[in-house]
């Protein structure tokens, strides 16, 4: 059956047989569990399709129009849509269209007209609280607002006379945000004057009782000193891109009274117009917590003392880094020198003023919002990371934890070309945070892991369906379990071209490849409609060095760290998975909460024999004795670079820090089941892996031959016990021959298959007397290997990739040039296939390329055409019959059922990208400012049709 008819059936049964029903059927014991989970496979029904993030531009929005683009979505197989009302974007024509003001009536009436009738389409609705991120709104009383302090020092040579004044001190640290807030209000707290040296803090002179005066001054002695200045900036940052009415200040996330103010305000307005928001929406969505760089409330001070036992104050001054925007450190040696002792207990402070900023973050926001979203009857789903969060355990209470994927990032990385040891983002569609997000889910048992999938700011109109599934694949092997597409514009039909774009991977109706989008909206619903309903399987634990990281260099902006201490970490798990094994992080509380039995750490449903501490120096004293008795009872501990030496906190440090040593000294009795290794030289962390797997037989389930940086793979367990292996080859170009070999104890009995995840068959996989099977895995192919007890079916075939009787078809082709942005067509003979990018009359050509020609077929037994290296989305035809459409991987065709002997008709019609004909619309500001602005121009894409294709039996 050719791939199209197949679709077609699909779908004729998908409307004839609900997923509900066969839901209802198997919860009866009417059907086998394996037929369930394979019909839900072949028909995923809408909850598993992705959703996009819907950008109400503006909030220029209207009821007919939010209908016209959810119906557009639903052809496309979109399952549902996050409402995210943001600014307007500043190149677009709103063509005169008023923005409706966040809670007003008529916009709550549209948010009630949009989810009823994407409920009707049988899709969900999530909406954002707030707008942009941080949320906030005009309406903040000055107490509500974000609130930071920030570290101001000059350095002054006495003896001196020095005089400055409030102005020039606040002005000198003004907070570089995104944002600046015109409100902010900035307050000295104190004034210190230390020698430079410092050895400790009795070489800082208090001048606090100064700072009440408009000029300062500051009798500086003989010698090298640093005046250092505290100040509280109130109201310092405003929403980023917030639309109207949820612009202005930022809430003070620290603050429960102010975010309880806000949420209610938010829920009960609504409510009092439209009744239950349960009624409309699935969850109610926290974007990053990308909070500027707020670190302080007004009581911050008095809850350190409480907490810690000391005073901090007088140590604020000398923790701080000067920081930029975001608050990244930007001078972790700004201010006077300390010495080594010095240094290392402010690094002592700090770590405890970051520990209490995290617990205050997620007591007073965390689960205020957990409680108020389950008060309302509705899912709470968030990205619970940024600035100050603890990177794990925030994401534990959520129903929906999510993470982010990028197409690329600012590092202009080239993503399936490059997977780089020198730096851990590079190449990798996930971003760091996602290993947290998914390890806290499957610490407390939640399958469903959301990601704002493959965010896109660089890229915009040359994203193609391809990259987008290299890139969520690898999410996926993150877990993550369901994409959510970054993201829909909110455009009017008739906006003027290219509409309007706040970010994204122009999902547009005017995009060329929008008629294919549903191939990778289905392929990812078939995946993700098995993710969802099974538990990664991981035995190995990580416990990254974050709380070092923090005494060190301060926290940083998660997902995109600016400094790492240990930054091969990322490195580690990858590895992990990239020879067979499986990997989450946990970290300090997470091992407080844990039991230890038989030799495991057990959390929930999670239990894990083997431990990697990489780069980890500070450790609590009783996770140290847990410790201790995890690798008494047989559980296996490595240490990377250090070994723990040394306690958190400051309070008696000496004493913690030597019960530390003595437990470690203990650990290290213990020879079998403790190890101490060396960072690998270059990162190499594969290479290294592999050894040290096989030395210290580490768990894993399957082996890889010859492992490679581009593939991964996943294995899950189903609650009936059957399995069933997600592998990827992230490779754009490469292909990676492999074999695979699975353990007996966990196939024995059952039978291999192959789910084709693009096309819905299954077909049985024959493994070889070792349970071993051989593979070519193509560029950007995944395969997902599933074993159950069903045995009737086919054998899996491969793609053909050569044979035998081979004819080069790769000259003298007819070109039909349909330009979709001009309307026109063109004609054009090509002697020999080309990239496109290298002619000048086909370079920035955006539409469908239709590749005909006549070929003379002697037998059509077997026969084969492979259409060699190809820059778009493929949908050939044999003489008029529709083959198939190829947008991923080879594009490889069975003709056999399809030609006659004798002459045929080809014809491939080829989709292109758009980025190359924008660049040359000079006038047109907002297409120019996506592919040329300064900084982030957008390249000369490949297209086309380049070969050689060939035609073999």
């Amino acid at each position: 059956m050719n791939r199209r008819s197949f679709l077609r059936q699909s779908s004729l049964i998908g409307a004839g047989f609900a997923l509900a029903n066969l839901n209802q059927a198997w919860a009866s014991g009417f059907l086998p569990k394996e037929q369930s989970w394979y019909a839900m496979f072949q028909n995923p029904s809408a909850q598993y399709r992705p959703f996009v993030r819907w950008w109400w531009n503006g909030d220029k929005v209207e009821a007919t129009e939010l209908s016209r683009q959810l119906r557009l979505l639903k052809e496309a197989g979109i399952g549902g849509v996050e409402i995210n009302p943001i600014s307007f974007p500043k190149r677009a024509d709103d063509m005169g269209i008023p923005s409706v003001k966040w809670l007003s009536n008529e916009w709550i009436d549209l948010v009630k007209h949009a989810a009823s009738d994407a409920k009707s389409l049988d899709m969900t609705a999530d909406l954002i609280v707030g707008s942009g991120w941080p949320f906030g709104s005009e309406e903040l009383k000055e107490d509500e607002r974000a609130q930071v302090v920030l570290v101001y020092a000059e350095t002054l040579e006495g003896p001196l006379q020095f005089e400055t004044s409030q102005f020039n001190i606040c002005q000198a640290v003004d907070p570089g945000v995104t944002d600046k807030n015109p409100l902010r209000k900035p307050e000295i707290l104190s004034l210190h004057l230390a020698k430079d040296p410092m050895h400790s803090l009795a070489e800082a002179t208090d001048l606090s009782a100064k700072r009440k005066d408009e000029l300062i001054h500051v009798d500086v002695p003989a010698g090298k000193h640093v005046l250092y200045a505290v100040v509280k900036f109130n109201s310092f940052a405003q929403v980023i891109n917030g639309a109207p009415g949820a612009s202005g200040s930022i809430l003070n996330h620290m603050d429960k009274q102010a975010v309880q103010n806000y949420l209610n305000r938010m829920s009960n307005t609504m409510q009092n117009r439209i009744g239950a928001l349960s009624q409309f929406i699935r969850s109610l969505f926290s974007d990053s917590m990308e909070l500027e760089g707020c670190n302080w409330t007004h009581d911050f001070a008095q809850e350190f003392q409480k907490r810690c036992g000391y005073d901090l104050m007088p140590y604020l001054p000398f923790i701080m880094f000067k920081v930029g925007r975001l608050g990244a450190v930007v001078d972790e040696n700004y201010g006077a020198a300390k010495s080594p002792e010095f240094k290392e207990q402010l690094n002592r402070v700090r770590f405890d003023f970051e520990f209490v900023k995290a617990s205050l973050l997620r007591e007073r926001f965390t689960e205020t919002y957990l409680a108020w979203c389950k008060g309302l009857n509705v899912k709470s789903r968030a990205q619970a990371y940024g600035r100050g969060f603890f990177p794990l355990e925030t994401s534990l209470g959520y129903d929906i934890p999510e993470g982010e994927s990028w197409t690329t990032n600012y590092l202009r990385h080239k993503l399936g070309e490059e997977m780089g040891d020198e730096d851990y983002r590079r190449g990798r569609g996930y971003t760091m945070i996602n290993k947290y997000v998914s390890s806290a889910a499957h610490l407390t048992g939640k399958r469903l892991v959301s990601c704002e999938e493959m965010t896109n700011t660089y890229l915009v109109f040359n994203a193609t369906l391809e990259l987008l599934k290299l890139g969520s694949d690898q999410s996926a092997l993150s877990g993550i379990t369901h994409s959510i597409w970054h993201g829909f514009n909110y455009s009017p039909k008739e906006a003027p071209f290219p509409g309007w774009i706040q970010y994204g991977s122009y999902y547009s109706e005017k995009n060329n490849w929008w008629p294919y989008f549903n191939y990778l909206n289905t392929y990812k619903a078939r995946l993700s409609s098995q993710l969802q309903h099974a538990d990664m399987y991981t035995d190995i634990a990580i416990l990254p060095a974050n709380y070092d990281l923090w005494a060190e260099k301060g926290v940083q902006t998660d997902p995109f760290p600016e400094r790492l201490n240990v930054p091969y970490t990322s490195l580690l798990w990858e590895a992990i998975h990239k020879t067979g094994g499986g990997a989450d992080y946990i970290t300090e509380l997470i091992l407080k909460d844990a039991k230890v039995q038989n030799g495991k750490i057990t959390y929930g449903k999670k239990a894990y024999g083997v431990l990697f501490l990489p780069g980890v120096q500070s450790m609590d004293v009783a996770n140290m004795k847990k410790l201790y008795d995890f690798v008494q009872q047989g559980g296996k501990l490595i240490c990377i670079e250090h070994m723990p030496s040394k306690s958190l906190g400051f309070k008696d440090m000496k004493q913690r820090d030597a019960e530390v040593v003595s437990w470690m000294d203990k650990i290290k009795t213990i020879a079998n089941n403790f190890s101490f290794v060396e960072k690998p030289v270059d990162n190499k962390f594969l290479e290294w892996y592999i050894e040290f797997q096989q030395q210290k037989q580490l768990p894993k389930s399957l082996s890889i031959s010859n492992p490679n940086r581009f593939f991964m793979q996943n294995r899950y367990v189903r609650d009936d016990k059957s399995e069933f292996y997600f592998f990827q080859n992230a490779h754009r170009f490469q292909a990676f021959p492999t074999q695979i070999t699975f353990q007996e104890k966990l196939v024995k009995g059952k039978q291999a298959w192959v789910w084709d995840i693009d096309t819905g068959e299954r077909f049985k996989l024959k493994l070889d007397k070792d349970h071993a099977f051989q593979h070519d895995f193509g560029p950007t192919e995944s395969l997902l290997v599933v074993f159950d007890s069903e045995k009737k079916g086919d054998w899996y075939q491969a793609p053909k990739t050569s044979g035998k009787n081979t004819q080069d078809l790769s000259n003298n082709w007819q070109l039909e040039l349909r330009h979709q942005q001009e309307g026109t067509v063109k004609s054009r003979q090509l002697a020999k296939l080309i990239d496109m990018k290298l002619d000048d009359e086909l370079r920035d050509f955006s539409g469908t390329v239709v590749y005909k020609k006549t070929i003379d077929v002697a037998d059509v037994k077997g026969a084969t055409l492979n259409l060699g290296q190809v820059f778009g989305i493929t949908d050939v035809l044999v003489n008029q019959q529709p083959v198939g459409v190829k947008w991923f991987g080879r594009r490889i065709y069975d003709l056999s059922s399809f030609l006659k002997p004798g002459k045929n008709e080809l014809e491939i019609r080829l989709t292109t990208t758009m980025g190359n004909y924008l660049k040359t619309l000079k006038e047109n500001e907002n297409a120019q400012y996506w592919v040329n602005r300064p900084g982030r121009e957008q390249e000369i894409q490949s297209m086309g049709i380049v070969g050689p294709v060939q035609l073999y039996n």
